[in-house]
């Protein structure tokens, strides 16, 4: 593929998938170590997702603003030297044992990773061209799935054998080599200041807002675009749903005594789904319109989540899960390709400072209700699976009504602005 050719698209890759992969491999083993050290409280390892989530209320209006104002290679790499100094610390507040403080470290740390994907997705649309984005979305897409498959499975064996400690210090390495990576990337001006360069002291609350709004304003102003970063607000009931529910079902239904284990098969089984599905995606984008990429697998994922709730055996739930994973490689490729062709270069960052709000927003309502309501007042957490199953199949028939007609819109739309530039003369200066 040409788009290895691309030394800068290759590092940032790579520096993303190890940023995320420490993340990851963390935040399973706090969650496992929550779950072991204070069993008849399951709250809390929902309110350790919480952390992971709620930041984005602090920070949500900056993110976008950020990545359009100020250098976006520079914002990136500096995450990762802030979040690798913050989980030093996070390892010294282990030996205090005291659970409010890990919880604040992990806020804090939260809330400077809000800053790097929306820097990091900007670069990579900068460094590419139009016909290069569906593929940059599959490869992204693979890639995270081997690191889903490996990146749990290694969590849970750091936790079993070197403890949380171990995989503190692995989460710490990933972020130094990540900021290294970024470092060692020559991107041109033009991608890394497309807005041009800004001073820190031209910046204030009421720019950052007014920058904020402009991108909401965009968003709404396009109708395709406001459809599709509506999705990524359902996509986040889904995330939060699954940080939890599966460790809760292997815990307290279907494998009580080896629910580590199991919990990270969950996470093996959607990451070579996500694998399998991204590939079948990347090789059937050019094929197929990306909204019919999206509509029938999300019906299919509905059904399947409805069915996870009636599943009794784990071989069957790790099975429905694969499929899923299957599912939801397709919608993604779909999306991260569709996303950069509709968004002006100069207000990706501020789409994309939209789209983790309202995926966090999702996903904290969600980890908050299950808090609340499991197991205090739902016992039975196949209830819990029928209402996301739900709240997707609605989903489809949201897109199904809206996507066709938006994507032909856009695609006669494309079509005449090619023919207009085909038309316009050639002008050279004497």
């Amino acid at each position: 593929m040409k788009i290895f050719q691309n030394k800068n698209f290759v590092k940032l890759f790579y520096a993303a998938l190890f940023s995320q992969m420490g993340t990851t491999i963390g935040n399973m083993t706090f969650a496992f170590y929550l779950l072991d050290h204070f069993s008849n409280q399951p709250s809390y390892a929902t309110f350790a997702e919480l952390m992971y989530s709620l930041p984005t209320i602090l920070v949500f209006f900056l993110v976008g603003v950020v990545a359009d104002r100020f250098d976006r290679k520079k914002v990136a790499e500096n995450c990762d030297w802030i979040r690798a100094g913050l989980t030093v610390i996070l390892f010294g507040s282990l030996f205090l044992n005291s659970i409010p403080l890990i919880f604040f470290i992990l806020f804090l740390r939260s809330a400077v990773t809000k800053f790097f994907f929306p820097a990091e997705n900007s670069l990579v649309q900068g460094i590419l061209t139009k016909e290069q984005y569906a593929q940059a979305a599959g490869l992204n897409q693979m890639l995270f799935s081997i690191f889903m498959v490996f990146g749990v499975g290694i969590g849970a064996a750091i936790y079993k054998t070197v403890g949380i400690h171990g995989a503190v210090i692995v989460d710490f390495l990933s972020f130094i080599i990540s900021a290294f990576l970024i470092r060692s990337c020559n991107i041109p001006t033009s991608a890394r200041l497309p807005n041009g360069k800004v001073k820190w002291n031209e910046m204030s609350f009421k720019s950052s807002l007014r920058d904020f709004k402009d991108g909401f304003i965009y968003i709404i102003k396009n109708r395709l675009l406001a459809v599709l970063v509506f999705g990524f607000f359902i996509f986040g009931i889904v995330n939060g749903a699954f940080a939890v529910l599966p460790m809760f079902t292997m815990k307290y239904e279907l494998s009580p005594n080896n629910y580590e284990w199991y919990a990270s098969f969950f996470a093996i089984s959607l990451g070579f789904g996500l694998l399998t599905g991204s590939g079948i995606g990347t090789l059937i984008a050019s094929k197929f319109k990306p909204h019919q990429l999206m509509i029938y697998p999300i019906l299919i994922t509905g059904v399947l989540i409805f069915f996870l709730g009636f599943t009794s055996n784990v071989a069957v739930f790790l099975a429905v899960v694969f499929i899923i994973g299957m599912c939801l490689g397709p919608i993604n490729i779909a999306i991260g390709g569709w996303l950069p062709k509709i968004v002006h270069p100069k207000l990706m960052g501020r789409v994309s400072g939209w789209i983790d709000p309202l995926m966090m927003l999702a996903q904290s309502l969600t980890l908050g209700i299950i808090a609340v309501i499991f197991p205090q007042f739902v016992v039975d957490i196949d209830y819990l699976y029928y209402g996301m199953a739900a709240i997707i199949l609605l989903v489809f028939i949201f897109y199904a009504l809206t996507l066709p007609k938006l994507s032909k819109a856009f695609d006669l739309k494309e079509k005449k602005l090619k023919r207009q530039e085909q038309n316009q003369p050639n002008i050279k200066s004497v």
